[in-house]
């Protein structure tokens, strides 16, 4: 009888995780604006809302959450080392963590050089020989993107987003604004992100798209580029 149920268990535990599964897959391809037509997995999916999370950044901080650029070494210092600083949970920081963190994000590639005296992101302790991260002040907007398409190809992907705005100035609701700020739509702060999704997916039309082109390196994902997309 214990060894039935100790059995039983286990499958209920397998079907847990299945469901689990299932939940997780539906959610990603919800919060899609279009599915991909490329046979990308979910996984792939995952990885790539995850990179893409980690390099979007404050508008009021650095003047684009994500700006265009064929070549990495052409964004501005104050986008490059705010990505950099957003990646690193440290309040102290070596040379050698901010110029690798730099090179797992962008690549081997980049060759902007991070200051020795420090910067706007972060100041040098000389006594120490360390950085320290500055603080960051934020407008009640955050920036927001999800994923419209993706196109695989042999060297990595091609990842079209749209951008907009949440505005959390009001407590009882949520504003959504395009990129300039105009109102698109509205929630109750009590309905889920999915409904905010939903409104985004309805007015296409009035939102920035960009395509974002990832690449494979050493078994992570590299931003090559990033293109405004024409209407």
């Amino acid at each position: 009888m214990l060894k039935w149920g100790k059995t039983l268990m286990k499958k209920m535990l397998i079907i847990i995780v299945v469901l689990a599964g299932i939940l997780i897959s539906m959610i990603i391809y919800k919060n899609m604006a279009v599915s991909s037509k490329n046979n990308v997995n979910i996984q792939e999916i995952k990885k790539i809302e995850e990179k893409i999370s980690k390099i979007y950044l404050w508008k009021e901080v650095t003047g684009d959450a994500l700006p265009e650029f064929e070549d990495i070494n052409e964004v501005t210092d104050a986008w490059m080392w705010e990505v950099v600083k957003k990646n690193i949970d440290k309040f102290e920081v070596s040379y050698d963590e901010i110029v690798q963190t730099s090179k797992e994000i962008f690549g081997q590639n980049i060759n902007k050089e991070f200051p020795k005296s420090g910067n706007v992101s972060y100041k040098y302790d000389v006594e120490k020989d360390i950085y320290i991260p500055t603080e960051v002040t934020l407008d009640q907007m955050e920036d927001v993107f999800i994923i419209s398409d993706i196109h695989k190809n042999e060297g990595g992907y091609e990842v079209e987003i749209i951008e907009y705005l949440e505005d959390y100035s009001n407590e009882q609701k949520v504003v959504i604004r395009n990129l300039v700020e105009e109102e698109i739509g509205q929630v109750s702060s009590s309905e889920s992100e999915t409904k905010i999704k939903e409104i985004v997916k309805e007015n296409v039309s009035r939102f920035n798209k960009k395509k974002v082109f990832l690449k494979k390196e050493d078994n992570r994902l590299i931003v090559q580029k990033v293109t405004k997309i024409q209407e």
